[in-house]
C-alpha cells in the first residue's frame, strides 16, 4: 500500500519555483531532460517525479510537472515527523512566496 499522496496547484514557472525552494532552504535534485528522479517514503517506497525535494534524510516530496502546473506528491506523514513541517505548511509557505515573486516580477 503506497503512503504517497499527490497536491496540485496552478504553478506553472518551474526557474521561480526553484528560486522558492532554495530561498525557504530546500535542497533538491533536478532530473536530466528524459529522465525521472526517485522520491523516497515509507519504507523504501519510491515514486518517480522531475524534481525531488530533499525533505529529510529518509523522506523527499517530489514535483510532477504536467500542462495544468505542478503537482507535489509525498508521504506527508513522513515529511511532518521528519522535518516538522505539515503539507498544508509546505504548501502555504510556496505559494506565498511563489505569488510574491509572480507579483514582484509583473511590476
Amino acid at each position: 500500500m503506497s503512503h504517497f499522496t499527490s497536491v496540485k496547484t496552478k504553478m506553472k514557472n518551474l526557474s521561480l519555483l526553484k528560486r522558492v525552494l532554495k530561498e525557504l532552504g530546500y535542497e533538491y535534485t533536478e532530473a536530466e531532460e528524459g529522465q525521472k528522479v526517485q522520491v523516497r517514503g515509507y519504507q523504501g517506497q519510491k515514486t518517480d517525479a522531475e524534481i525531488v525535494i530533499h525533505a529529510s534524510k529518509t523522506y523527499d516530496i517530489g514535483v510532477k510537472v504536467s500542462e495544468d502546473g505542478v503537482s507535489f506528491v509525498s508521504d506527508w506523514w513522513g515529511v511532518e515527523t521528519t522535518r516538522g513541517v505539515t503539507e498544508e505548511e509546505f504548501i502555504n509557505q510556496l505559494t506565498q512566496r511563489y505569488a510574491y515573486h509572480t507579483v514582484k516580477e509583473a511590476c
